[in-house]
């Protein structure tokens, strides 16, 4: 009896540190990289024990949180206005800032096989549009918003769609609009699209027509344990790589 017990006790008392090493990782990410992140996030919780806890939104909105002191270990944006501004706060671990990821702008279609369009200053954007609706995030202040209006600006498309515009709070509520119908088109990254296979990527916006689409990611000061520099190492290994190219993304870093 007295031997099952200092067995059961050694058991207990061996298992205990490796409960009490798992640690919490905060991340704050821009909506387009769901599903990608999601997949890097479930390798380095089965392969570490450590939990991982995402927050997606508009980068604009997830920068603002962050600046206004919500507990974020990680940040990862869609455009490095963003990340900038947090930088700006001195919310940024030196030396951590880096490039991770690429995207493209495209133009996409509600449902199936639709034909494609060629993307230039001779698209009658209006008339595909008739009396229904652009889905685009929020022109003024999300990343994809604000590379699409961009875009538009520079191929002398914008004032003409202007006022069709449906303004969604990020890129992947734009997405559902025109997976749903509600819209018949809209501007998202390629790994939005597909993502979906409710919509129809119809062309790609120019390169030079646009700033070109970065993912910088960073270290947060509020980072406080190993864990959270852990994965965000794990962002530019060879795992997380895989996960980025299968959903579209260009790898950077």
């Amino acid at each position: 009896m007295f031997r099952n017990t200092a067995l059961a006790s050694l058991a207990l008392s061996l298992a205990l540190p490796l409960s009490a090493q798992a640690e919490e990782v905060v991340v704050f990410a821009a909506a387009s990289m769901k599903n990608a992140l999601d997949a890097v996030a479930a390798d380095f919780q089965a392969e570490t024990g450590h939990e991982v806890v995402i927050s997606y939104a508009g980068s604009n909105a997830l920068a603002k949180q962050i600046i206004e002191g919500a507990p974020a270990d990680i940040f990862i944006s869609a455009a490095v206005n963003w990340m900038d501004e947090v930088e700006k706060e001195g919310l940024v671990v030196e030396g951590t800032r880096a490039d991770l990821l690429g995207n493209t702008l495209v133009l996409v279609a509600s449902g199936t096989g639709v034909e494609p369009v060629a993307i230039d200053a001779n698209l009658d954007l209006e008339g595909l549009l008739g009396e229904e609706k652009l889905a685009m995030a929020l022109v003024d202040s999300v990343p994809a918003g604000q590379y699409g209006k961009a875009a538009l600006e520079s191929l002398g498309l914008w004032e003409g769609v202007a006022p069709s515009v449906a303004q969604a709070d990020n890129v992947r509520a734009a997405l559902a609009l025109v997976a749903s119908g509600e819209a018949p088109y809209g501007i998202v990254y390629a790994t939005d699209a597909a993502a979906d296979d409710n919509v129809t990527v119809v062309g790609t916006f120019p390169e030079g027509s646009h700033d070109a689409i970065l993912y910088p990611a960073a270290l947060l000061t509020g980072a406080a344990d190993d864990a959270d520099r852990a994965f965000f190492e794990a962002l530019s290994g060879a795992q997380a790589a895989g996960h980025f190219l299968a959903e579209g993304f260009s790898v950077l870093n």
